[in-house]
């Protein structure tokens, strides 16, 4: 339990400095901590995200940055996203699970990759040759 606690909060504070969401650090730490399998690990993540954005959601609300009809409409979409993921979760086999979420991993990591070197280049002084075409 006390794992669980300090994991928990360790990923939401490392998501919370990087802008990702905790899953993506929660997820690999069960299953390699606490030996849950891939569908108990992701499942123990969404349900652990559900007060994180509620909080998130009416703050959010507050500041004028949400349009509920617009997210009404997401929410109601989510829920028929959850059951078609719930039940391709129960027929595709363990090492399919962890396979994909792998690979979301990476693409997560290439995104982030992209934007930093995207914001290095605008954040750089010009070279040379373009202070010269000034």
């Amino acid at each position: 339990m006390i794992t669980a606690i300090v994991m928990g909060t360790a990923a939401g504070v490392i998501s919370g400095m990087l802008g990702v969401g905790g899953g993506i650090l929660f997820v690999p730490a069960l299953t390699l901590a606490l030996s849950l399998s891939q569908v108990k690990a992701e499942a123990t993540s969404l349900l652990a995200i559900i007060p994180v954005a509620l909080v998130g959601a009416a703050r959010q609300y507050r500041y004028g940055n949400v349009r509920p009809r617009d997210g009404a409409i997401l929410g109601a979409l989510s829920v028929v996203g959850v059951l078609g993921g719930v039940a391709l979760s129960n027929v595709l086999p363990q090492r399919a699970l962890k396979l994909g979420f792998a690979a979301l991993m990476l693409v997560v990591a290439a995104q982030f990759l992209g934007r930093s070197l995207v914001a290095r280049r605008a954040s750089a002084p010009p070279s040379t040759d373009q202070a010269r075409e000034h």
